[in-house]
């Protein structure tokens, strides 16, 4: 099992849940024309957030992947230009969440919590939830 999120450019995310469901279905299609291996190719605030996750979460694959790192903090990232999925061990779950969370508010993006409350939380404190009116919170 895994626990997965998502973070993601809130400049380009619909604003409504149903809508943003759908925005996430095509994102997580990877349809764009490179490899989700390497931050390079997000937006920079997506980068920064990366940078700073991979620090205690490194990544699986790609250029800063260590093939010999074999601890329960690997994560499995598909990284794209608006969005960076994230498949974190069971075991680290709830640093991951927090840490997750921190980084997004730091950076200013976006935070879909996609294998918890289903919680979809914008930089500016709206917090959707799937099937319910929009309200406004701090956090998830």
């Amino acid at each position: 099992m895994s626990y997965d999120v998502m973070v993601f450019d809130p400049a380009v995310a619909p604003r409504e849940a149903e809508a943003f469901l759908q925005w996430y279905n095509a994102q997580t299609e990877w349809n764009e024309k490179h490899e989700y291996d390497d931050a390079a190719v997000s937006v920079p605030a997506l980068q920064a957030f990366f940078t700073e996750l991979a620090e205690d979460f490194p990544p699986m694959d790609g250029p800063l992947s260590d093939d010999e790192d074999d601890r329960p903090q690997v994560t499995d990232y598909s990284i794209g230009t608006h969005i960076i999925y994230a498949s974190f061990d069971d075991e680290v779950a709830e640093d991951a969440h927090g840490q997750v969370q921190i980084l997004a508010n730091k950076h200013q993006i976006g935070f879909f919590d996609v294998s918890g409350d289903g919680a979809i939380v914008y930089p500016d404190g709206t917090v959707l939830i799937p099937g319910e009116e929009e309200e406004e919170e701090g956090n998830a």
